[in-house]
């Protein structure tokens, strides 16, 4: 593989962004990042230079360019064991949920956007949103009950990273009370990649009034 480049947006509010990156910090991989931040309405014209999608996040290795982030994840697997469990249920297990949340939670993500700087304070959810709330809340505790932690597959891999800004939802909007699920929002929350995430959202000049709930 050639020198690695991972496209993402403003560390405050991009989620899909943040799932790839804290993948491959917390996996050993070296990549360079670059930086875009969104423009009015959450996107940037910008991306279209990199983007065949307009979005981000992208991985560049030479001339490859991968635009969605389960499909980063999977080409950085064939190369990375890190980033899924060995043991073949586990992964199974792993990737199903990593699709649920690729594919849902969609009133969650709507209502409670990511928002890495915003101080902790509840509002009114929808019934949908409630309902994300709990069925995020079965994964958990179950991936976790079945490998006994402190991860949901022990180890901390990509199922973890792709579950990292519902732990930012879940805190910032004060949604959950569970003390299992708030002891493993505390671990992922004290990893040194999510605190320099967090960190360096802090230092950003960007607002994006869209994702300011």
């Amino acid at each position: 593989m050639s020198r690695l480049t991972l496209f993402i947006a403003n560390k405050t509010y991009s989620s899909w962004s943040f799932r790839p990156w804290l993948a491959m910090r917390m996996a050993g991989i070296d990549f360079d990042e670059e930086l875009i931040p969104f423009s009015a309405g959450g996107s940037n014209p910008a991306f279209r230079a990199f983007s065949p999608t307009g979005k981000v996040p992208v991985l560049r290795d030479g001339d490859l360019v991968i635009w969605e982030t389960l499909a980063i994840l999977e080409y950085l697997a064939e190369t990375y064991p890190a980033i899924w469990p060995r043991d073949a249920s586990a992964r199974a297990r792993a990737r199903a949920i990593s699709s649920e949340m690729h594919a849902g939670f969609q009133a969650l993500r709507n209502e409670c956007p990511m928002n890495m700087r915003r101080p902790r304070r509840a509002i009114p959810v929808s019934a949908a949103a409630q309902a994300d709330v709990v069925r995020i809340t079965e994964i958990w505790t179950s991936a976790l009950t079945q490998s006994g932690g402190p991860f949901l597959y022990g180890e901390f891999f990509a199922a973890d990273a792709m579950f990292a800004p519902v732990v930012n939802r879940f805190d910032v909007y004060a949604l959950t009370e569970d003390a299992d699920v708030l002891a493993y929002m505390e671990r992922v929350k004290a990893l040194p990649p999510y605190l320099e995430w967090a960190e360096a959202s802090r230092d950003e000049p960007w607002v994006v009034p869209e994702e300011e709930h």
